[in-house]
């Protein structure tokens, strides 16, 4: 059986202070508003709070 298609969608978590990003999935279903995650950012040598950006078309 196929999966109906839009059910994810492809967002961009970007660290405002360095412009680092990584690109994840979304799943519509479940998450709602922006997402935000602890993702390394390897400029900082740490892991920062990357938030949603929008990403370019």
């Amino acid at each position: 059986m196929a999966s109906k298609k839009g059910s994810k969608e492809i967002i961009k978590l970007e660290n405002k202070e360095t412009g680092y990003f990584y690109t994840v999935k979304k799943n519509n279903k479940t998450a709602t508003g922006k997402v935000s995650r602890n993702k390394y950012d390897p400029k900082l040598r740490k892991h920062v709070k990357m938030t949603e950006a929008k990403m370019p078309h």
